[in-house]
């Protein structure tokens, strides 16, 4: 570093935000950017050390200058040499945090020996590097809060006790919109017109594709259900047996359980020619709540009677559990794919709560207020998450890790009841379906890196909403 004398005019040097200095303070200052380490020298500046004259002396930028001038420590040489150095007040905090420190490694043999404010301030640095070590960065997840695409649904009957949407192992959206059904692959973006009812007040209150077969279940309001072979789009069968709509189906490899508001639950089997197996009757109002145990060896039924039965396959002649802590309707319902016999249930707007059962005893093990209505639930497949869809009144779907039922995001975006939810063959994406009549889907349970199929799908249209219709 050198320091042109007082005199020389090309080294003369005036700053208008310090006036009156004299002749010291006027000089150029030329630093050694080579050698210097901005973050060791705000530690110095910090520390109240003073550079004396013999360090002036010592980098040769002390001839020529008086005993005033060599030994000048006012707040003004200060704050000048601190500006010319750092490139702003020393007061300021740093932004650069170096790895190394000029003139050596400390602690290695042969290194110079630091100065006490230099070796406390290589401890700071230490420690603030072994703490970034013993941080997992990977572990941040990034959950997006907006939906990847959206669907509209004109005509998505906004009621709480029907099941109008499903996805498929083939990778196939069925979405029941009044009289008619539609089916979307989500590879290609084509739709398909599968039904569609002539009669005006024969709706559609159910659908559910079978696991390992290309059949779809269509529930109606005319108390029948129907078999789609949705490979060739005709219809196989029809089921009959109960005496009012059916809003809630359950596919058990070829054995289908359906749930009607005549407060039954059916079971058929498919292979048979005369295909009725047993019916179930344990509530006492319309059953909109059924899903198979993993293992198919349990079935749960919610109803509007705020009552939840698990059954076990072996005995159909009464439920095996009958839990009535619930106090609305039972309509979601998950068992969980990490843990067996654990099953998660959601209650209605009197409700709001959801609760966990162990169905080898029969014991709530936890309850979560959610504050609003839950409509549907799902487990991830490849996380330990559980998905809710919520009602009034908040419409919102919300992300909860188990067992510490932390929320884990809110996803927002519906303008209405969240109804409906199913989960992508991979795993990763959801879809939802609410009664502002739009279907969108979220990127929940995406994983950074997976060697799992990956479900992919058509891009959207530019400048065109996507419709399923």
């Amino acid at each position: 570093m050198a320091m042109a004398g007082a005199g020389d005019a090309a080294g003369s040097y005036y700053d208008p935000a310090y006036p009156g200095m004299g002749a010291w303070d006027q000089d150029r200052l030329v630093p050694c950017r080579g050698r210097m380490e901005e973050s060791v020298g705000r530690a110095l500046y910090a520390s109240g050390e003073q550079w004396g004259s013999q360090q002036l002396q010592g980098q040769g930028g002390g001839a020529g200058l008086g005993d005033d001038e060599q030994n000048a420590g006012g707040e003004s040489f200060k704050m000048k040499l601190a500006c010319s150095v750092f490139g702003a007040p020393a007061h300021r905090p740093s932004r650069v945090l170096p790895i190394g420190a000029c003139g050596g490694v400390p602690g290695k043999q042969g290194a110079p020996a630091r100065r006490p404010v230099l070796a406390e301030h290589d401890r700071n640095l230490r420690v603030i590097y072994a703490r970034n070590l013993k941080r997992n960065f990977r572990s941040i997840r990034y959950i997006p809060q907006t939906p990847e695409r959206i669907l509209d649904a004109p005509d998505l009957i906004d009621d709480y006790y029907l099941n109008l949407l499903d996805w498929s192992n083939t990778n196939i959206l069925s979405v029941a919109l009044n009289q008619t059904v539609y089916l979307w692959n989500a590879e290609s973006g084509d739709i398909t017109q599968l039904t569609s009812n002539c009669q005006e007040d024969n709706i559609v209150t159910g659908v559910n594709f079978a696991k390992d077969t290309p059949y779809l279940a269509i529930g109606t309001n005319d108390a029948v259900v129907e078999l789609w072979d949705i490979g060739t789009n005709k219809k196989e069968r029809t089921l009959k047996g109960h005496v009012a709509r059916v809003g809630s189906l359950a596919w058990n490899g070829r054995l289908i359980a359906s749930g009607s508001r005549d407060s039954t639950v059916r079971l058929h089997d498919t292979r048979a020619a005369s295909s009725a197996v047993a019916t179930l009757s344990a509530h006492s109002q319309e059953v909109c709540g059924l899903q198979w145990s993993h293992d198919g060896t349990q079935l749960a039924s919610g109803g509007n009677d705020n009552q939840l039965n698990v059954w076990d396959s072996r005995l159909w002649r009464e439920p095996r559990l009958t839990l009535n802590s619930h106090t609305a309707a039972v309509k979601a319902i998950g068992w969980s794919p990490h843990q067996s016999g654990l099953l998660a249930t959601g209650g209605g707007k009197a409700d709001r709560t959801i609760r966990f059962w162990n169905t080898s005893t029969g014991e709530c093990v936890n309850t979560v207020d959610t504050k609003s209505q839950v409509c549907s639930m799902l487990w991830s497949v490849n996380r330990n998450e559980l998905l809710t869809s919520h009602g009034y009144s908040e419409n919102q779907l919300s992300l909860w890790k188990y067992p510490s039922m932390k929320r884990i995001a809110n996803l927002t975006g519906h303008s209405s009841r969240v109804l409906h939810l199913a989960l992508s063959p991979d795993g990763q994406t959801v879809v939802s379906a609410a009664g502002d009549e739009t279907i969108r889907f979220w990127k929940c349970f995406a994983q950074e890196k997976t060697k799992r199929h990956r479900t992919t799908m058509a891009p959207p249209t530019p400048f065109s909403p996507l419709t399923i219709r």
